[in-house]
């Protein structure tokens, strides 16, 4: 049986006139006492919760129910026998993506990502970008409005969008993804290990310049970027044993 519950919500109508239905059923304890977590919400309140305590450095596990849009990273919403349901759930390890970010001032910024980290240019002209692996030159100069490095769990995101590969749950990789590339024509991407260091070196900065956004939080004006993965921080989602996270991963890839 779970431990503590504690119990958030978005501010959207569904989810609170969720938590207006849940609240006088379940004894949920405050934040600071919980052992686990319910999140109310869509794709993106799950991500801002998940980013909160990654900033306070106190994880828990996190039952998210959609009460959004798309609900990807959620478990359906239902009020009945949610103790049971999360008595039974699925655990799934997510580790963040860490952003060490240079601007072109000399200001430095640590940002951590749960689906990516993107580059993308400022104006209507393309970026240019030196790319390198565990510091050693891949690409000379990536000419495009963009690139992004996807985990797992955001590869089916802006990564797909952008015609990035699905990654497999477990597969200890990212995708790194171009944006729109002009030059070199050919170059599609690459998929790496997750122990790998990926940097960007932003050319012509001052005329050309990039943002870096990690998941929800930009940066501007920058000059070089610094990609790993965070190791240190494992977040745990957990999800119904008939509708998991690998599993929904897995199915994309099916989909047309």
């Amino acid at each position: 049986m779970p431990g503590k519950i504690a119990l958030v919500a978005s501010t959207a109508p569904a989810a609170q006139e969720a938590e207006a239905e849940l609240r006088p059923l379940y004894d949920f304890v405050d934040l600071a006492e919980a052992d686990m977590l319910i999140a109310l919400g869509g794709d993106g309140f799950l991500l801002q919760t998940l980013h909160q305590m990654l900033d306070q450095r106190r994880t828990l596990p996190v039952f998210g129910m959609n009460r959004g849009t798309i609900g990807f990273l959620m478990n359906e919403f239902r009020v009945e026998n949610l103790l049971d349901r999360v008595g039974v759930a699925r655990p799934f390890l997510i580790h963040p993506l860490q952003g060490d970010i240079t601007t072109v001032s000399g200001e430095r910024h640590i940002l951590p990502a749960i689906n990516e980290i993107s580059l993308l240019r400022e104006t209507r002209q393309a970026a240019k970008l030196e790319v390198l692996i565990n510091e050693r030159q891949m690409l000379e100069e990536l000419a495009c409005d963009g690139v992004l490095v996807a985990t797992p769990a955001g590869s089916t995101a802006y990564n797909l969008s952008a015609n990035g590969p699905i990654l497999p749950l477990g597969s200890d990789l990212l995708a790194l993804t171009p944006i729109s590339p002009f030059r070199p024509r050919r170059w599609r991407g690459a998929l790496v290990p997750e122990s790998t260091r990926i940097r960007f070196n932003i050319r012509e900065a001052a005329k050309r310049p990039v943002s870096a956004v990690a998941d929800q939080r930009e940066i501007r004006d920058i000059k070089t970027v610094l990609i790993t993965s965070d190791r240190s921080r494992p977040l745990t989602l957990l999800f119904d044993p008939d509708h998991g996270l690998d599993e929904r991963i897995a199915m994309e890839q099916f989909i047309v």
